[in-house]
């Protein structure tokens, strides 16, 4: 094993906890850190050793979490129930005219959609920078959408501390995104 696949070995159970935090799915949790581990392994590059291995590691299972997060809220679930087929679980999404029973979202205009994803990206590197404990008091907040008492309870912090790091987190954000987009938009 090289030195690299032993430290990463070590990291194991460490983002397993944190995966395990953030989605209370231990499945999902160990598959995100399944692929959080091999994009290190594949590229050993990329890790130029500015900061500890660990918080490489954890800045890439973030971003795997907020993947896993945003597919899932994307995905429908079609859960047949006992004695129902995948079939007629599909069926009961429609009448019996064809239409939805709860019709899809518009979609949404192509320019519009890339300028999106381009302040999204602008956002996971504003994210990137933020301290370590910022962003995960920010992450589960807001993009987890945990309730303020739950982010407390398993930070062990003070609803007062958690405000005041979750004000600190928007203002970090604010400036930055007012460098790397927002300025960019306006020239």
């Amino acid at each position: 094993m090289s030195p690299l696949e032993t430290e990463l070995a070590s990291l194991h159970q460490p983002l397993l906890r944190f995966a395990k935090l953030q989605l209370r799915d231990e499945a999902a949790a160990e598959d995100a850190v399944s692929a959080t581990l091999l994009a290190i392994l594949e590229k050993p590059g990329a890790f130029q050793g500015g900061s500890s291995l660990r918080t490489y590691a954890t800045g890439i299972l973030k971003h795997k979490l907020v993947d896993h997060v945003r597919r899932c809220a994307r995905e429908v679930a079609i859960d047949p129930g006992e004695d129902e087929s995948i079939d007629d679980a599909i069926e009961s999404l429609f009448h019996e005219d064809g239409h939805w029973l709860d019709k899809p979202q518009a979609w949404v205009e192509p320019d519009t959609s890339l300028e999106q994803s381009q302040l999204r990206a602008a956002l996971e590197q504003c994210l990137e920078r933020l301290p370590a404990r910022l962003g995960r008091v920010f992450m589960m907040r807001e993009w987890l959408e945990k309730e303020t008492a739950e982010v407390c309870d398993e930070l062990g912090i003070t609803a007062n501390n958690c405000h005041v790091m979750l004000f600190r987190a928007r203002m970090l954000l604010r400036t930055c995104l007012d460098t790397t987009w927002f300025h960019k938009a306006t020239t």
